[in-house]
């Protein structure tokens, strides 16, 4: 795994998680390890209205997070009620974190081929709704990553499970003074809480 990245998860604390969130959290560690004993795949589409900040994250973070737990049969997805565009500030927080980051299509949605290992596939990343023909269509679990995503969609087909596990959108910072450091705390926060998922 890519060195800033390691560094990163050495320092992540499950006492840095309050309690409140690991009662959300604790049903979606509980399905993953579910699955797992089953020697069944795990499939988990992170879903927020324009797919283009938290729900990547959570893709991301996640798949990282199952390769550092080694979790072979886990597969990470995300997708939107509509689609837009993965936010540049995004791109950026990860490349800072230590995520290497390959623009693979230059458009008004571009897509991304982001790394958290040299000898790994990447993760592929682009705006979508969550019914893309890219995400799964059956047997998956819908994380809703929004609130408006969760209220949008009281039923997400093809699912067989369905958590709300909401985060706040760092896009309220945005055009501010303080815009970066809170893209890259919102990061770290869903970095630590898919790490204690995946534990």
């Amino acid at each position: 795994m890519n060195e800033s990245i390691i560094h990163l998860i050495r320092h992540f604390d499950e006492k840095n998680i309050p309690a409140e969130r690991k009662i959300v959290l604790q049903p979606l560690k509980d399905y993953i390890r579910q699955k797992s004993s089953l020697n069944e795949p795990v499939r988990l589409n992170f879903i927020c209205t324009h797919n283009s900040r938290r729900s990547h994250l959570a893709q991301i973070w996640a798949q990282t997070m199952a390769h550092h737990f080694e979790k072979q049969n886990l597969f990470c997805y995300s997708g939107g009620t509509e689609a837009t565009a993965l936010f540049p500030a995004v791109v950026q927080t990860l490349k800072a974190q230590g995520f290497h980051i390959m623009e693979l299509a230059k458009t008004e949605n571009p897509v991304y081929a982001i790394k958290f290992d040299e000898n790994e596939p990447p993760v592929i990343c682009f705006s979508k709704t969550f019914s893309d023909g890219f995400n799964p269509q059956q047997s998956f679990a819908a994380i809703m990553t929004c609130d408006q995503a969760d209220e949008a969609c009281p039923y997400v087909p093809g699912a067989e499970a369905r958590f709300p596990v909401r985060y706040t959108d760092p896009k309220a910072w945005d055009g501010t003074e303080i815009m970066k450091e809170k893209y890259h705390e919102t990061s770290l926060k869903i970095g630590l809480e898919m790490w204690w998922v995946m534990d």
